[in-house]
């Protein structure tokens, strides 16, 4: 790779909901994709921010603390120290993993609200609002369940169906319910204060029109289509709850900001978090008012119109009032998402995920059981980056076997033994290389362009491909030279492709990293290596008046890997290696299925 000037690259993911455990079809639409390019532009060199943390607010919370007896804080709390967990064990590099239910995330959101409001996007209208007589309480959109008016699906929820995608009007819904109780709710009068998206139309057609080229098709073709077949019009933004963030107006109490309009603030919060938790204020700067600065937003295709129509729209009707409300100080434009690369879904043995039904696999659970990387290995080469893709567990454990263990862990492991072995544990002095020696190498090496091109796109799928493809072509190369064979009659021989096979599963280990570091940092340490590929995770806690929040975060290592080929030493030190990869037994398919749905 030419050296070039660090970006500043934002790395926005996906909040998860702190109501639901996290399955494989999380993992695959927004949190490992994030993971894997923030890991390849830390590798690169470029200023990577990390970001996200656990949705604590809105009705999903709600409704679970509800059927619990728990409270709100009580449901997010458990859910959130189980998403650490799992983030931790898989790997997920998150400079910062926090929660909207802090102080700091409840100023940010209230300046965002604030801002609008002084440059004339907002504006208060009463509206009529489904009313449970048997509770006492105007229902939340999330509370109330009927008949999708668009499609006919008749558990659509009150703000989305889950059959047809549609955002919709809760007030249209056909034959409503009462999630709690399943009473008929009633429609009364409540005011709430509404986005006016309509003025912003243009800014949002113009905004999307300039990505269309290098964006994915499906999310320019929803975001766009919607809007020239819709329009853009006033949406709400307030509910009357008790759990959330308080509206900053007077005389608006026990009413809370939308989550669908907070939560994605929290991009911005957890950034500006993160500085101050590294004694550097200011620093969340470089990646949210530099206009050279790249944020991507890591999501599933269910929030698309969030982010690609709704949050553009809220930063820039926000403008240079956020700055002013927010740091008293002269306003700066919040950057745009520079791109949306959003996953379509993956669906469990030909049906789709349902927590209700336990048909899924649980990340946690697949990790009691099994390694971490070749769940990363799955999600990847499977990954829906176009199309729904399908969790099969007999192609989990073929494609382990066949590909995972078989080609590149089998590949690194015999060269290394075979090094290990036979040359005192210590990388052998190849003396001239030949033409055939020299040509693998440039081959694995024009892989940093190659497959480097691929994730700077975000087609990671097909960047984890090239690696394999490549893996294949050492392959290759180490069964035509036959250094076992070749070792019985002139070892110097023996010498030349031996090193010139390690020199190759040295550059190939860079090129896995992203998507496979746990495996990559052993095989590190297996080549002689001091020091790790990445940087560390560690989590700490913190407190304010809302209570104590944990969160992850992300160390950056003194000498971390680089993305470029390998300085691979003659004479260098190896250390004894071991398999990467476990084959796995045909059978574990069957008793895996056997646990869907119990």
């Amino acid at each position: 790779m030419s050296k070039h000037k660090p970006e500043n690259i934002l790395v926005a993911v996906a909040w998860p909901y702190a109501s639901a455990d996290i399955h494989v079809g999380n993992l695959t639409g927004s949190y490992l994709p994030a993971d894997i390019f923030a890991r390849y532009h830390r590798l690169v060199g470029n200023n990577v921010l990390m970001v996200s943390g656990s949705d604590s607010h809105g009705t999903p919370v709600t409704v679970k603390s509800d059927a619990e007896g728990l409270t709100p804080y009580e449901v997010y709390q458990r859910y959130h120290a189980d998403f650490l967990e799992l983030f931790q064990q898989l790997g997920l590099t998150y400079d910062l993993f926090t929660s909207t239910h802090t102080q700091n995330h409840f100023k940010v959101a209230q300046s965002i609200f604030l801002a609008l409001k002084e440059n004339g996007y907002l504006y208060t209208e009463v509206q009529e609002q489904w009313y449970s007589e048997s509770e006492g309480r105007f229902l939340p959109d999330r509370y109330v369940e009927g008949t999708c008016y668009v499609c006919g699906f008749e558990r659509a929820r009150g703000d989305q169906c889950d059959n047809c995608g549609t955002l919709l009007e809760a007030q249209q819904l056909i034959d409503p319910r009462s999630k709690n109780d399943g009473s008929t709710p009633v429609l009364r009068e409540t005011e709430h204060y509404f986005f006016d998206l309509s003025k912003l139309q243009p800014a949002v057609v113009e905004f999307l029109k300039a990505r269309q080229d290098y964006w994915r098709p499906n999310v320019v073709r929803r975001s766009l289509g919607w809007i020239e077949a819709e329009g853009l019009r006033g949406r709400p933004i307030t509910r009357d709850l008790d759990w959330g963030i308080p509206v900053p107006v007077e005389g608006w109490k026990g009413k809370c900001l939308y989550v669908w309009f907070e939560a994605v603030i929290g991009y911005l919060s957890a950034a500006i978090e993160w500085a101050r938790l590294t004694g550097e204020n200011d620093a969340w700067h470089q990646w949210w008012i530099q206009p050279e600065a790249k944020a991507f937003y890591f999501i599933g295709k269910d929030n698309i119109d969030f982010h690609a129509i709704m949050w553009p729209a809220q930063l820039a009707g926000a403008g240079e009032a956020f700055g002013r409300i927010f740091e008293e100080r002269d306003g700066e434009q919040l950057i745009l998402p520079f791109d949306v690369p959003a996953n379509e879904f993956m669906n469990m043995e030909d049906r789709k995920i349902s927590g209700s039904a336990n048909w899924g696999v649980w990340g946690l659970d697949f990790l009691s059981r099994y390694d971490p990387d070749p769940l990363r290995f799955y999600l990847t080469i499977n990954m829906p980056e176009s199309r729904d893709s399908n969790w099969d567990w007999d192609d989990f454990v073929r494609r382990n076997n066949d590909v995972l263990v078989a080609n590149w862990g089998n590949l690194a492991n015999r060269v290394l033994s075979f090094a290990y072995r036979n040359w005192d544990g210590h990388v052998p002095d190849p003396g001239e290389l030949r033409p055939a020696d020299q040509a693998v190498l440039k081959t694995v090496e024009d892989g940093f362009e190659s497959v480097g091109e691929l994730l700077e796109k975000v087609r990671l799928r097909a960047a984890l491909l090239e690696a394999f493809r490549l893996a294949s072509e050492v392959n290759k190369y180490l069964d035509e030279a036959a250094p076992w064979i070749q070792i019985k009659s002139d070892k110097d021989a023996a010498a030349r492709t031996v090193y010139t096979a390690l020199k190759a599963v040295d550059n190939l280990k860079v090129l896995f990293a992203p998507f496979l570091p746990h495996t990559s940092q052993r095989l590190h340490e297996y080549l002689g290596y001091e020091g790790a590929l990445f940087g560390e995770q560690y989590t700490g806690t913190q407190k304010d008046n809302l209570g104590e929040h944990t969160v992850l975060g992300y160390k950056r290592g003194e000498g971390s890997g680089e993305w470029k080929p390998s300085q691979l030493a003659p004479g260098q030190a190896l250390r004894q290696p071991e398999p990467l990869y476990r084959k796995l037994d045909p059978e574990i398919a069957e008793q895996e299925r056997a646990r869907l749905g119990q």
